[in-house]
């Protein structure tokens, strides 16, 4: 599993729409972002143009979490 290096907010808030998610809102740099699949669910996204590879991985795990997938298969559909 190879989490991509370079990817920018707009690009993960695109790709998460496979899993339901929509902008909540926004605050300053962070966009939040929920979704109602399987349960509501909320997950916050830096707007960066790059995310750092820790905040990129929390956020497919909780995702991961959240969905009852690896993170494998979350990495696997997203990218």
């Amino acid at each position: 599993m190879r989490i991509p290096r370079n990817i920018s907010a707009k690009e993960l808030i695109v790709k998460l729409e496979i899993y339901g998610y929509e902008v909540q809102r926004q605050k300053g740099s962070h966009v939040r972002l929920i979704t109602s699949l399987e349960g509501q669910h909320h997950v916050t996204v830096p707007n960066h143009s790059s995310i750092k590879i820790g905040t990129l991985s929390g956020i497919i795990s909780d995702v991961a979490a959240h969905f009852k997938k690896s993170k494998e298969e979350i990495v696997n559909e997203l990218f």
